[in-house]
């Protein structure tokens, strides 16, 4: 997104940007420039070697540093030297941020956004692969794309919810059926917008107060949480046909054989022995195919997911699963097609027999 600075009023508008061509590329070092040392090792310097390529003139792009005239091909101009649009100085202002941008950029995204580069007041950007997602594998088995981990959760969640609408089960639900999707589950969740945040407690909370005529009470709310449910659906491992002694040997999920249920006795994972239950039910009563199970080596780190945080931070049950895919948080990505059909199954049948199979589990 990019803050833009309108004019005369002064008031900063939040404006959405997707370039969906190749801007940028950062290319590896060719093998034939480096040691033996150096191919073995297949080391990155993250500040050194990982600068996105401009342009042929720009010597730093995107990484915070200025670039002068001679890094841009402009000539430096005076304040009112030259105009852009609406009869605006096209030339940068020098405010402490502006002068610190590389102006290439600047001119980019204000040519996208049709407006002047000095009304841009900041922005967030980033780099993303542009190569669209496509089918793989002798029978188009397999979905190749970027950011499967964790699109692909959210596109079936999304899906499944307007699923559930359009098959008229509100009018039948005993429960508020709703999706979340949060930001920086990769760098922790502790963000105003991750999982760490108040958000999916106060949701609670206020829908908890909206069935009690907006009146507050603790014991209601209490109530909601004590019967509220989480799926917390990320990416799973499946078993790599080239390293499959990485995975446990009793837990080896396959591509294209159903959703995965994920356990961690550290608690990485929030699923235990009621909740893997009330899934795996939920599986049964809706004829799904049985959920896959995932267990990391004990001699193995594991990875995390925003189960444990939301059941930590608000108190609701909560299992941790996913669509198992290879190659995850590589810049391509590899799942199953059936998958798709799989967790969109699961997701729907969630919404439609959570509370029959919930109740059938005695306290």
């Amino acid at each position: 997104r990019v803050l833009v600075r309108s004019s005369p009023s002064g008031t900063i508008e939040q404006k959405l940007i997707k370039i969906d061509r190749a801007i940028v590329r950062i290319p590896n070092l060719a093998i034939h420039l480096q040691d033996a040392e150096e191919r073995k090792a297949f080391k990155v310097n993250k500040e050194d070697h990982l600068s996105p390529i401009l342009a042929m003139a720009a010597k730093k792009a995107l990484t915070g540093a200025g670039g002068d005239s001679s890094s841009t091909g402009q000539n430096d101009k005076q304040s009112g030297g030259e105009e852009g649009k609406n009869g605006k100085s096209s030339t940068p202002p020098k405010d402490g941020w502006t002068e610190y941008q590389e102006p290439l950029l600047l001119s980019l995204l204000a040519s996208e956004l049709n407006i002047d580069v000095e009304d841009i007041a900041d922005f967030e950007l980033n780099l993303f692969d542009i190569q669209p997602a496509s089918l793989g594998g002798i029978h188009s088995e397999f979905v190749h794309s970027a950011r499967l981990d964790n699109l692909a959760s959210c596109f079936l969640a999304v899906e499944a919810l307007v699923q559930h609408v359009h098959d008229e089960q509100l009018a039948n639900d005993e429960d508020i059926s709703l999706i979340a999707l949060f930001d920086h589950e990769e760098v922790g969740s502790s963000s105003t917008t991750g999982a760490g945040s108040p958000i999916m407690g106060e949701a609670v909370e206020r829908i908890s107060a909206a069935m009690n005529n907006g009146s507050e009470s603790s014991d209601l709310f209490a109530a909601c949480v004590q019967r509220s449910f989480v799926l917390s659906v990320d990416q799973a491992h499946a078993v790599h046909p080239n390293y499959a002694s990485k995975h446990e040997k009793g837990h080896q999920p396959k591509m294209n054989d159903g959703m995965v249920i994920k356990r961690n006795s550290n608690q990485r994972y929030a699923t235990n022995a009621i909740t893997g239950l009330i899934v795996r039910e939920i599986a049964r009563k809706a004829a799904l195919p049985p959920v896959q199970e995932f267990v990391v080596r004990n001699d193995c780190g594991c990875g995390s997911t925003i189960g444990p945080v939301i059941s930590t931070a608000t108190g609701i049950r909560a299992i941790d699963m996913g669509c198992p895919q290879l190659s995850m948080h590589s810049i391509r990505e590899t799942m199953g097609v059936c998958d798709l059909t799989n967790g969109l199954d699961l997701f729907t049948a969630f919404f439609r027999y959570f509370r029959d199979v919930d109740s059938s589990v005695k306290q």
